[in-house]
């Protein structure tokens, strides 16, 4: 297979580099993080990014999107990597687009996707229960009620969680808490009685927060997927996720480096550009080399969630065990070759940094993927 982009693809990502860069720069995520903004990211943003098409691209045309692929959402999210724009792409689109693609029932999509592909609605995957991923350690119960469940647990780490209209839950209606077996994925209405949401923001000032669910009624229709074997289409929706996560990583990582190479060009010491010192330009070739390595994998898992191929568990892994590399070398590079302004707030290389870092840990870091793909091999 080339790797490389076909002349839509190449429009759609420069239409999308212009776009951010104009509405969407480093400085609007300081305006956010400085503002203490309620919502954590601009709706007005958001619309239009819904206007051009991105929150239904991977949608079939039925339910309002414009049937594409990750193989474009992909280039997508790469620029706003590159201007660390804060939106819902990844977890309206990527994680609850794909629970729903990958699970849902006609009536769900037709009810849920079409306003998601307009802009005016919000998903966000509550899975997570402790500090480190584990999607599979879920403690949170899920017991007959009525003519559905009753919900009672704790999720953290949930992506766009206090502002999502629909929240999508794990829980286990049957088996241990460490057991693969027995989960299952509601979808729970943001005003249920007895959910709690408590934002809480990370260090690269995006969104997560806190869920408390104290005995959430959820009506039967309201599973996606089949109930107890929800363990696959997690895997199915995470498996998308760090690979859509390293996309924009490599527009954050690409970005960094790109950032770094001018200012090589530009400080002088000694009366010569810093970048001509032999030490300097091998780092920066290195980091080169780790970029490029990492955009083919990244193009490669891409296409393979659109081909629905048998490996992509394993390329998702590749993927992201590569991205939380590169992107914090990247970042870790670009502020030690800006030298002391590079851990000042005034120097926006440190915002670059600080994704990085957040980045890497989301849906698993680089030794969490590597000891998955052995296990995946056999190993």
């Amino acid at each position: 297979m080339a790797l490389i982009l076909t002349e839509e693809q190449e429009l759609l990502q420069q239409t999308a580099r212009e776009f951010v860069t104009e509405n969407a720069p480093v400085t609007q995520l300081r305006e956010l993080r400085d503002t203490a903004d309620e919502s954590g990211f601009s709706r007005a943003l958001w619309k239009q990014m819904a206007e051009l098409g991105w929150a239904g691209i991977i949608f079939p045309e039925e339910f309002g999107g414009a049937d594409l692929g990750f193989a474009e959402l992909g280039l997508v999210l790469e620029e706003t990597g590159r201007t660390l724009a804060a939106t819902p792409l990844l977890s309206t689109v990527v994680l609850g687009g794909s629970a729903l693609l990958l699970g849902g029932t006609e009536s769900q999509k037709k009810d849920l996707l079409p306003a998601v592909s307009r802009g005016e609605k919000l998903l966000a995957l509550a899975y997570q229960e402790t500090p480190h991923h584990d999607p599979y350690r879920v403690a949170t119960r899920a017991e007959s009620s009525g003519n559905g469940f009753r919900l009672t647990g704790e999720k953290t780490f949930v992506l766009d969680g206090h502002v999502a209209d629909q929240l999508i839950v794990t829980a286990r209606t049957s088996g241990g808490e460490r057991e693969r077996d027995g989960i299952a994925l509601f979808l729970v209405d943001a005003g249920a009685p007895g959910l709690e949401l408590t934002r809480t923001v990370m260090v690269d000032s995006r969104n997560a927060a806190k869920v408390r669910l104290g005995g959430v009624e959820v009506d039967a229709s309201r599973a996606i997927g089949r109930p107890g074997g929800g363990g696959d289409l997690l895997d199915g929706v995470l498996d998308r996720g760090a690979i859509a996560l390293s996309a924009e990583m490599l527009g954050t990582a690409q970005e960094a480096f790109d950032r770094t190479v001018a200012y090589l060009k530009e400080r002088k010491q000694f009366g010569v550009p810093i970048g001509s010192f032999q030490a300097l330009k091998h780092r920066a070739a290195q980091l080169f080399c780790e970029l490029e390595l990492l955009r083919s994998i990244v193009l490669e898992a891409l296409r393979a969630v659109d081909a629905a191929r048998p490996d992509l568990s394993k390329l998702a892994s590749i993927c992201k065990a590569r991205a939380s590399d590169a992107v914090v070398q990247a970042g870790n590079e670009g502020v030690q070759m800006h030298g002391g302004i590079g851990v000042t707030d005034e120097e926006e290389i440190g915002f670059f940094l600080k994704r990085a870092k957040a980045a890497a840990l989301t849906f698993g870091d680089a030794p969490f993927h590597r000891d998955r793909f052995a296990r995946l091999e056999g190993y």
